[in-house]
């Protein structure tokens, strides 16, 4: 029997950037970010680079005639919903850019100049040429070094970055996104100055050099949701939060700086199932060795991460809890997303620290949990009855196994992965009992 076929139809992105041969920036970054976001990335190639994590080694700029090429293709055959530019290096591209302005929906600037790496990718003429494309575009989004050449400003903290981004406004652009990250303060500030207004958008600052592709990512996603119908601050903010995560989780592949992981909000859903499965796992498993020993009044709660998460919604919990019954350990419901704020709360603080921690078990502390820990000689944390477990982040150390919470009585159990979880919370309720 011949299947029916079941066509999709996403929305389309045109990418007008380089090619970085490292897979990390340009047109394949932007590509693996469309693609990742739920749109259909196509693209037309400015340029060639032999360029790695350690920087570019040579480039070759393909001809004018074949960049036009390129862009009639796609705009001739798709429906293209929203476009955005990376590195265009010249001014005679950049100038093309603009011939085509008017077919260009919901086009998003990202004013590439120089990489990561400090090799400059465009050339100082092309620079006033940029002034003519950023009045066309819905969004442009320099860097700080890139708002200093195109408005003259150069913007060393946010009120300077307002300044710039009301400056790029009074040029001629819808909206202006001012990033952060080279901006030396202790959180990253990006700045959205639009004709509603100055808004600030503000992250934690992830102590890593591996920010290849940034730029490119978050033009991209912005870009993305753009061509999903999002208004603009939606799209915007969305943008920052996956850049914000893609930096925290970025790809060591190479030996210089590493890219940003473009596809990390993807691959974090696609974990869910078998996040959740794992946490079913471990319930199942402490029912059947029956440590009742460690479970009071409040019952167990066991909780698991998704390998890149950052908030509780991507916590898996027991729902309602493991509790004693007449007949034993059970669970009252099943496990679902974002059902314990206290104990995910805790296991997301600590991953602050230590990242590869994925897994949790809150369970009853008392004078017998607490010899058995002393016992066991696991490396513990001690939160008093009025402290904030942000205080104590510094203490998580590679061999701290427990938290002790005299705020609720009780000790949390943590690990990298669900069968590590089970065994140090059975082998706890075996040294209580």
């Amino acid at each position: 029997m011949t299947r029916q076929d079941a066509p999709v139809s996403p929305p389309v992105v045109l990418t007008i950037a380089g090619s970085d041969s490292g897979g990390g920036a340009g047109i394949q970054a932007d590509c693996k970010t469309i693609e990742a976001g739920g749109a259909f990335a196509t693209s037309a190639i400015t340029s060639v680079t032999a360029q790695n994590t350690r920087g570019v080694q040579d480039s070759h700029r393909l001809p004018i005639d074949q960049i036009e090429a390129q862009i009639d293709a796609v705009l001739d055959d798709f429906d293209v919903a929203a476009v955005k530019t990376g590195m265009l290096a010249t001014s005679e591209v950049v100038e093309t850019v603009v011939e085509y302005a008017d077919r260009l929906p919901n086009l998003v600037v990202d004013p590439v100049m120089v990489a990561a790496s400090g090799d400059r990718l465009l050339d100082s003429g092309a620079e006033s040429a940029y002034e003519e494309l950023i009045t066309e575009a819905t969004l442009v989004t320099p860097n700080a070094d890139e708002a200093a050449v195109l408005t003259g400003i150069d913007p060393d903290n946010e009120g300077e970055a307002r300044t710039a981004g009301q400056r790029l406004l009074e040029m001629g652009v819808d909206a202006a996104l001012v990033k952060g990250g080279h901006v030396p303060n202790p959180e990253v500030t990006d700045v959205l100055a639009t004709q509603d207004g100055v808004r600030t958008l503000r992250h934690p600052r992830v102590d890593t050099g591996s920010t290849h592709g940034s730029g490119c990512t978050l033009s991209s996603a912005i870009a993305a949701r753009l061509a999903h119908g999002d208004d603009l601050h939606a799209a915007v903010e969305s943008g920052v939060d996956l850049l914000s995560r893609a930096v925290r989780y970025n790809l060591d592949v190479g030996e210089g700086p590493g890219p940003v992981h473009h596809t990390v909000e993807i691959r974090d859903r696609a974990a869910r199932d078998g996040t959740a499965e794992a946490v079913e796992g471990v319930v199942a498993a402490l029912i059947e060795r029956e440590v009742d020993p460690i479970v009071d009044e409040a019952g167990l709660a066991v909780v698991g991460a998704t390998p890149y998460a950052e908030h509780e919604h991507e916590i898996a919990a027991v729902e309602g809890r493991v509790a004693k019954t007449l007949a034993g350990l059970r669970s009252n419901r099943g496990v679902r997303f974002g059902s314990s704020s206290r104990t995910a709360e805790m296991l997301l603080d600590a991953r602050e620290v230590r990242p590869e921690l994925a897994f949790a078990c809150r369970c009853h502390h008392g004078s017998r949990v607490a010899e058995a820990l002393d016992e066991l000689a696991w490396g513990t944390v001690k939160l008093g009855r009025d402290a904030d477990l942000a205080r104590v982040e510094n203490a998580f150390d590679p061999d701290t196994v427990g938290l002790v919470d005299r705020r609720t009585n009780s000790t949390v159990v943590f690990a990298s992965d669900a069968a590590t979880l089970r065994e140090r919370v059975v082998t706890l309720a075996d040294t209580v009992e």
